[in-house]
């Protein structure tokens, strides 16, 4: 999945990465307030200004390595009824969100591809480029925050399903997840343990959201 890009692929991914990322901290603050939690409101994070989401160092990995994240919109599990079960629908949120913006983007690709040639010209390889990268990247963004590493969503629907006995084991782990998360991320070029795990996950939700038909 790493590949090089000149600066036309930059500009074109750059604002996919951005919008990307805008969508799922959205869908993970407002999930959140549907369920009782307004705490990413009220710090300004219930927005769809990436300004207010950029991880620099998640941002980055996602432009040059095309895996990333963003900054964790701030949830506060006391709010919720039901604080297992709801810190679940949160993390899976802003998976959902991002595959659902894949989704309506290849609806937008199919209605290009009947258009007349006129029209296809007018939007211009730079706007199918950004639409096609727009999938891609939620896609993308979608699996990798899936995997079970804190602090990705993944570790966060985990959490929903570990027996309590085994809570403390599952806390020792998150203090240490970021670390491992970056282990994985800058090692991956000599390893390709990402690429082994990701392309399966990425395949099927490419499938899923109408890609390859």
């Amino acid at each position: 999945m790493l590949r090089d890009f000149d600066i036309l692929d930059l500009l074109i991914r750059l604002p996919a990465v951005l919008f990307a990322i805008s969508i799922h901290e959205f869908c993970h603050g407002y999930s959140a307030k549907l369920l009782g939690d307004r705490t990413a409101e009220m710090q300004g994070r219930l927005t769809l200004n990436p300004l207010k989401h950029i991880d620099p160092i998640g941002t980055l990995m996602l432009l040059v390595a095309g895996f990333g994240w963003a900054k964790p919109v701030p949830v506060n599990s006391r709010y919720f009824k039901h604080p297992r079960r709801d810190m679940v629908i949160v993390s899976l949120a802003g998976i959902v969100g991002n595959l659902l913006t894949a989704f309506v983007f290849v609806i937008i690709i199919r209605i290009i591809r009947i258009m007349p040639i006129s029209a296809i010209e007018a939007i211009g390889a730079a706007g199918i480029g950004f639409i096609d990268t727009m999938i891609i990247i939620s896609v993308i963004l979608a699996a990798f925050n899936i995997l079970p590493i804190p602090p990705l969503d993944g570790s966060k629907i985990l959490y929903g399903f570990i027996p309590f006995q085994w809570l403390k084991f599952y806390y020792d782990f998150e203090r240490y997840g970021s670390i491992i998360l970056l282990v994985i991320v800058f090692t991956n070029k000599n390893t390709n343990i990402l690429d082994t795990v990701l392309r399966p996950i990425i395949r099927y939700f490419l499938i899923l959201v109408g890609y390859f038909s």
